[in-house]
C-alpha cells in the first residue's frame, strides 16, 4: 500500500507535469528533444503477460506527436525486485510508443538514491542506468518569486531540503513554500503547507517561527496585496483581516468562535498567531490558549 509520502510526492508531479521535464533538464542535465506540450499518460505497462506491470507516473513530452516518455518512480527505502522491474518499465513503454523512455526515480532518502543509480545488470555486457534525483540533486528554492512561479518544485525543495544542518536556510525555503502555496487553490493550499512543515527538522522549525513576516521583502502580488491592504485599512483592522484569511487558506473558513477571538485580539496577540500559524498543526494551536 502506498504511503502519504509517497502519493504526496507523486502529486507534486500530477499538479505540475511541467516539473518532471523540469528537473531532468536543469537539476540532471538531461538533454531532452524539442517538445510543446507535457502530458500525463496510462502508467499501465502491461504486455499481453501474466504478470502485471503499473509504474507510478508516465508523462509523454510531445511536439505534435510523443518524443519522449518518463516513467517517474517515487521511492522511499531500497527494493530490490525494482532493480528487474524498472528497466521492464522503459521497455514496454518504448515498444507502446516507439519512441526513446527514460526513468526518473525521485527519493527524499540519500542513501536510497546512491542505491537506486547504480548501474542495472541486464546480462550479455547491457547495463540499464536509472536517472536519479536525491535530495541533494533537487535545487534549492529560497527566491519567493520563483517559488511562487513553480510552487510544485518549491514544496520539493523543502521536502528535501528540511533536514540539512544548514536549519537557517531549511527555514528560509519552507518560507519560500509557504508563502507561494498561499496563492494556490484551497486544497493544494493547505496540502503543501502541511507537506513543507512535516518535512522540517525541529531546529528548522524553530528558525522559522523567529523570522518576522515584517522583515521579509514580499515579492508577489498576492503578498503584496495583502500587506498593501493591512496598513491601507488600519494597523490592527489589518493585522486582524490578514490573519484571518491566512488562517482560512490554512485551516478552512474559521468558526465564528475563531472569528470573535480575532476581533478582540490586539496586534501583539495577532502577531502571536501570526508566528505560530507557521508551524501549527491545528487551528486551536495556531491561536494559542485563550
Amino acid at each position: 500500500m502506498p504511503s502519504q509520502l509517497h502519493e504526496a510526492l507523486l502529486l507534486l508531479f500530477r499538479n505540475r507535469p511541467e516539473l518532471a521535464p523540469e528537473l531532468l533538464r536543469d537539476a540532471l542535465r538531461v538533454t531532452l528533444p524539442p517538445y510543446t506540450e507535457v502530458r500525463i499518460d496510462s502508467a499501465d505497462l502491461t504486455e499481453v503477460q501474466p504478470a502485471e506491470y503499473r509504474a507510478d507516473l508516465v508523462m509523454l513530452l510531445l511536439n505534435g506527436v510523443p518524443v519522449l516518455g518518463i516513467v517517474v518512480e517515487v521511492q522511499l527505502s531500497l527494493d530490490t525486485r525494482k532493480r528487474f522491474v524498472w528497466p521492464v518499465y522503459v521497455v514496454n513503454l518504448r515498444a507502446r510508443l516507439e519512441v526513446p523512455v527514460c526513468l526518473l526515480v525521485v527519493t527524499p532518502v540519500e542513501a536510497t538514491a546512491r542505491w537506486a543509480v547504480k548501474p542495472i545488470d541486464l546480462g550479455g555486457g547491457n547495463r540499464f542506468i536509472p536517472l536519479v534525483l536525491g535530495p541533494s540533486g533537487v535545487p534549492e528554492v529560497t527566491d519567493e518569486r520563483q517559488a511562487q512561479n513553480d510552487p510544485e518544485l518549491a514544496v520539493l525543495s523543502a521536502m528535501a531540503h528540511g533536514q540539512d544542518a544548514d536549519y537557517g536556510k531549511a527555514a528560509q525555503i519552507a518560507l519560500a513554500a509557504q508563502i507561494a502555496s498561499f496563492g494556490l487553490d484551497e486544497d493544494r493550499s493547505r496540502l503543501y503547507f502541511d507537506l513543507v512543515l512535516a518535512s522540517l527538522s525541529e531546529a528548522a522549525r524553530r528558525e522559522l517561527r523567529t523570522m518576522d513576516p515584517a522583515k521579509y521583502e514580499y515579492q508577489s502580488e498576492f503578498a503584496k496585496r495583502y500587506v498593501a491592504q493591512g496598513k491601507a485599512e488600519g494597523e490592527l483592522r489589518g493585522r486582524a483581516n490578514l490573519v484571518t484569511r491566512l488562517l482560512a487558506l490554512r485551516f478552512g473558513p474559521p468558526p465564528p468562535e475563531a472569528l470573535a477571538l480575532i476581533a478582540a485580539a490586539s496586534i501583539e496577540e495577532l502577531d502571536a498567531i501570526g508566528e505560530r500559524l507557521l508551524t501549527a498543526q491545528t487551528l486551536q494551536e495556531a491561536l494559542g490558549p485563550h
